[in-house]
């Protein structure tokens, strides 16, 4: 149900299972939303999904819990997969890949803050989320919680879900900044076309290929 949480989103809410059928059209209304995902490791087929989190325009956000054994969810499905919102991750290729794996998904279309940190920031060699955000955001996130059991469930602590939440909460703003940076450096369409990739690595990734690319 809709509570309210340490990270003081407009609107907060924790679902087992799939969004509410509210939620689903709450979201399904915007052009983008943030997305991310949090697993017991980094291990595609071993290490499960547990956990869904979702944020919009309006900082609603939510975090879906994902059971074990779980393999479909279908209003977060239709939400993920609609043609006319941009998903907007941090390190796509994972969350793809993981969304995938876990229920079935398949995520278009895609902005990756970290593909376009990469192109956009080439002054900085920092591009993970927590320095990302800080610059862009002006926001600095704890990620103290980064590496726990996100296999819990119905016992994940108030801390992990702060944690997850505040992880989508500054995505939209940054995939923001990132475009205006990329359009004046004239590489927001070489962006776009290495965003259309991420789908096909996530599968390389899922089907543990490695990297092909290499000599």
């Amino acid at each position: 149900m809709p509570s309210q949480m340490p990270s003081q989103a407009a609107r907060f809410a924790v679902f087992d299972g799939d969004l509410s059928r509210e939620w689903a059209s709450f979201y399904s209304d915007g052009d983008a939303l943030a997305v991310d995902t949090e697993a017991m490791g980094l291990c595609h087929g071993r290490d499960r999904l547990c956990l869904v989190q979702i944020a919009d325009q309006e900082d609603r956000v939510c975090c879906v819990r994902i059971a074990r054994g779980q393999t479909r969810a279908p209003h977060l499905q239709q939400v993920l997969e609609s043609g006319h919102i941009v998903k907007v991750f941090h390190y796509a290729r994972f969350d793809v890949a993981a969304l995938r794996q876990g229920l079935g998904i398949a995520v278009q279309p895609i902005f990756c803050t970290k593909i376009g940190s990469r192109l956009a920031r080439t002054y900085s060699p920092r591009h993970g989320l927590k320095d990302m955000v800080q610059e862009l955001c002006g926001v600095e996130l704890d990620k103290q919680t980064q590496s726990s059991d996100w296999g819990r469930a119905d016992q994940l602590t108030e801390q992990q879900l702060a944690y997850a939440a505040n992880d989508v909460r500054f995505l939209l703003g940054a995939m923001d900044r990132l475009r205006q940076m990329l359009a004046r450096e004239e590489r927001l369409e070489l962006a776009q076309r290495c965003f259309t990739c991420v789908p096909t690595l996530a599968e390389l990734d899922r089907q543990h290929f490695g990297n092909i690319f290499e000599h």
